[in-house]
């Protein structure tokens, strides 16, 4: 993972303790162009796909008032109470995300959840899977959506839509990275004038039938669900895509903060959203033949070009959040060894997580317009959309509950309300959506299923490798009392030897001893930790070990959310003493060729996997940042 930092300032992490009041307001404004993309641009499909999708229901007002009433207390329960009010307060040091939570639960032998990790871990893994198969179809249905627009003013423009999409997405992937900082200051003002034109669009159709509003009592929700059964369980699939966005929400917590968030939807977003929704409500109830679609239904024809146009724009703003955060998802489990190294960079010097990840980015482009070609229309899309989200939101509530019961010691008689009234809603929507395994659904969870395998294969091929160098290690104990029975000449400089394991002696340091029978006057040997929180304070950065005789161990400790850079924590050992001299310091690092035909547990297959992926990551130079013409290989064959 290559470290590139548009500025030299030192990053700071946005939590609500660092962050000035004055500076909310902007913080909500950006939050409005990158979080609320994606669930503020919802109304362009939500309300279509219950009354004109492929499982639609009859178009009668009982129906719209239920539909209605469901969308009014997803929007309230799942988003403003679950996600805004609870879960955005179980951040790990400032961040979010499902990696985050996941650092929050207990670990140790010495805690009663000991025996579940791996299967909280294992949870973890698929929720953040599925993430990225929800990243695939967010930009793809909405941009999509937006465009579609066109074939409501002219039948004509039905040829130009999918192809007008695909520049669209095109695009946008090829202008992050610009950043998300200055995106979001180009797409909030954007996203400002969006809620403002959908909730006056929303007002406008309610002053003309404001019985619509009487939906906000849950009576009509239940008695959707009475008078139409197992059809209005399936309509429930289609009402999920009014919160699709939630997770996005929380994992672009350490980009924002929690109070700019909280501001920007309780004051903007949320009620643009209620009142829009609304609107298509009273829309067709009194105009039944605009079904087809309903939100520009709402548009008077003569703006309804420049509409389609702020749509798209708008849109794009909606894909922007899960962008952004699929690259902090993707840091993260770099950094937690469920992800090869990668090429990273760091866009901005004054905002922790602004990153751009450039195979990534371009893999989810080409993605993201294959799907396009291959669905055609955002209905088709809809279809594999859903599952993903509302999979994750479970996996989120379940370790919720594990993180506030077992590390913030919450009495079960006030976890259990909250948690059971999210799982209802998250289990309905997630088990409405399965009926759309067929109609698409299948493709996310087919990307979902080949990621986490390939996540946990490189945790497993990481954990079998270090336990075939902890085999074969010689404690340093021994090395060094043999350095000291020899007459081993040395000479001058240093020589850092990078080593995966804190204890023993790194397997470059031998092969270097055995054939070049000499060793620098300074010898340190240098590991790097990943600690469960996403950043750690520049006094803990470094812990120093005087070994004796010119050799030091060194650990560096760095955060889920940090890039780990050689190069600085030189410059911290020269504090204590050791001489780091960037002209007169080399480094030793360990190549190593993987064969699959050892005794390793793994499947072969597996271990094939493997062993593709360990050649395809980012070479170790550039992923800790150290000088290449300081840097020396020795490669080793390794049988696993």
């Amino acid at each position: 993972m290559q470290i590139t930092k548009s500025k030299e300032s030192e990053k700071k992490n946005l939590t609500d303790d660092n962050i000035k009041p004055e500076k909310t307001m902007g913080l909500a404004l950006l939050a409005l162009g990158v979080v609320f993309g994606d669930i503020g641009t919802s109304p362009l499909y939500a309300v279509k796909e219950c009354f004109f999708g492929k499982h639609a229901i009859h178009l009668s007002q009982n129906n719209i008032m239920g539909v209605v009433s469901l969308i009014f207390w997803s929007l309230t329960i799942v988003v403003s109470i679950k996600y805004v009010s609870f879960i955005l307060r179980a951040d790990n040091r400032g961040e979010g995300g499902i990696f985050a939570l996941l650092g929050l639960t207990p670990s140790g032998k010495g805690n009663d959840t000991s025996k579940l990790k791996p299967v909280i871990v294992l949870a973890a893994i698929f929720g953040a899977a599925l993430l990225y198969g929800d990243g695939i179809i967010t930009p793809a249905i909405s941009v999509l959506s937006a465009i579609e627009g066109l074939s409501v003013a002219t039948k004509a423009a039905e040829h130009f839509i999918v192809p007008l999409t695909c520049i669209v997405l095109f695009l946008l992937f090829i202008v992050q990275k610009r950043g998300t900082a200055h995106i979001g200051k180009i797409f909030g003002p954007v996203m400002v004038l969006w809620f403002v034109l959908i909730a006056v669009l929303g007002v406008i159709e309610i002053y003309n039938y404001p019985g619509i509003l009487k939906a906000i009592n849950p009576w009509y929700a239940v008695n959707f669900f009475l008078l139409n059964h197992l059809h209005g369980f399936v309509v429930l699939g289609a009402v999920v895509l009014c919160i699709t966005g939630g997770e996005a929400l929380y994992a672009d917590l350490g980009h924002f903060g929690r109070r700019a968030i909280r501001f920007s939807w309780f004051f903007v977003a949320y009620p643009a959203l209620l009142l829009n929704y609304f609107g298509q409500g009273a829309l067709l109830i009194e105009h039944p033949e605009l079904v087809f679609n309903p939100f520009y239904g709402l548009v008077p024809k003569s703006l309804l070009f420049a509409m389609v146009g702020v749509s798209t724009i708008a849109t794009v703003t909606a894909s922007q959040a899960m962008i952004s955060g699929i690259f902090s998802l993707t840091q993260q489990a770099v950094q937690l060894g469920y992800c090869p190294r990668l090429r990273l960079i760091h866009t901005s010097g004054e905002m922790e997580g602004q990153i751009y990840i450039a195979g990534v980015n371009y893999t989810l482009m080409m993605l993201c317009i294959g799907v396009v070609l291959v669905f055609k229309e955002s209905s088709g899309l809809a279809g594999a959309y859903g599952i993903a989200v509302t999979a994750t939101m479970g996996i989120t509530t379940i370790l919720y509950f594990v993180v506030i019961t077992r590390t913030q010691q919450w009495p079960l008689w006030k976890a259990l309300p909250p948690v059971i009234l999210f799982l209802a809603f998250d289990m309905a929507y997630f088990c409405s959506n399965l009926f759309k395994v067929f109609d698409g659904g299948w493709f996310t969870l087919l990307v979902a299923a080949i990621i986490m395998i390939m996540m946990k294969t490189w945790k497993d091929g990481r954990k079998a490798l270090s336990g075939r160098f902890i085999e074969s290690r010689v404690p340093i104990k021994l090395f060094l009392e043999d350095v000291a029975r020899h007459d081993i000449k040395r000479v001058f400089g240093t020589a850092v030897f990078m080593t995966v394991s804190p204890v023993g002696t790194p397997a470059a340091l031998l092969h270097h001893l055995k054939h070049n029978h000499i060793l620098h006057q300074q010898v340190i040997l240098l590991s790097i930790r990943t600690d469960n929180i996403p950043n750690v304070a520049k006094s803990d950065r470094l812990k120093v070990e005087d070994l004796g005789n010119g050799f030091f161990r060194l650990q560096g400790v760095y955060g889920f959310m940090e890039s780990p850079n050689v190069p600085e924590l030189m410059e911290i050992a020269k504090r204590h003493g050791i001489d780091a001299n960037p002209a007169t310091t080399s480094y030793y690092l360990g190549r190593e060729t993987l064969l699959t035909s050892g005794v390793s547990k793994m499947m072969s297959w597996r271990k094939a996997l493997f062993s593709l992926m360990s050649r395809n990551a980012s070479n170790a130079t550039t992923y800790f940042g150290i000088p290449p013409n300081r840097v020396v290989e020795l490669g080793a064959q390794i049988e696993l």
